[in-house]
């Protein structure tokens, strides 16, 4: 259980806290100019941190494999720590004002209609593996998570909405990878 990607995922799951806190906690460490935004330094900081937690998603799903380290343990809590980790920024991101709350209820839906549905799945000896769409899902998430805590950085200089244009691309993926899953393991809902 204490295998190296199971670490590195519950460093994932210890992250999150230290995350929330710097998003909605109001913190005095003034401002920085970062790739053509001011922003608040604490966004900042949080934006690396979750970045930083986001790539232990890859790193552990890395080590598992090349390590031959797979374990029932890594099966159950990495997805719980990805929900975890896109739950606390969505949430934080609504709380701030840059996201509609009803678009963030969409992607929350999907995510546990998902989970309900891996769990008859294992109910019944069946596996759902994760689609190539609910990947892209995921891609678009974190991508524009990171793009919204960082204020649309790098595109601002253009004036290029890029962070909402990835946040509208995420919601769009998450419906779809939704129906995708719901679609395909049909017969597993209606045994």
């Amino acid at each position: 259980m204490w295998n190296l990607p199971n670490q590195i995922t519950l460093s994932r799951i210890a992250l999150i806290p230290i995350f929330m806190i710097l998003m909605l906690v109001p913190w005095n460490w003034g401002s920085v100019a970062f790739a053509g935004v001011h922003m608040p330094a604490a966004d900042l900081t949080a934006a690396l941190i979750f970045i930083v937690a986001s790539c232990t998603d890859w790193l552990d799903g890395y080590y598992a494999r090349k390590l031959n380290l797979v374990s029932d343990f890594g099966k159950f809590v990495d997805p719980l720590a990805d929900k975890l980790l896109i739950t606390a920024a969505f949430v934080a991101l609504v709380a701030m004002n840059a996201v509609p709350a009803w678009a963030v209820i969409i992607i929350l839906a999907r995510e546990f209609a998902v989970s309900g549905l891996r769990q008859i799945a294992a109910a019944n000896g069946d596996v759902i593996a994760a689609s190539g769409l609910a990947k892209w899902k995921t891609t678009t998430q974190i991508v524009a998570v990171a793009a919204l805590l960082l204020h649309n950085a790098f595109f601002a200089y253009f004036s290029f909405p890029f962070a909402s244009l990835c946040f509208w691309l995420a919601v769009v993926m998450t419906v779809l990878s939704g129906w995708d899953y719901f679609y395909r393991n049909r017969s597993i809902i209606f045994k």
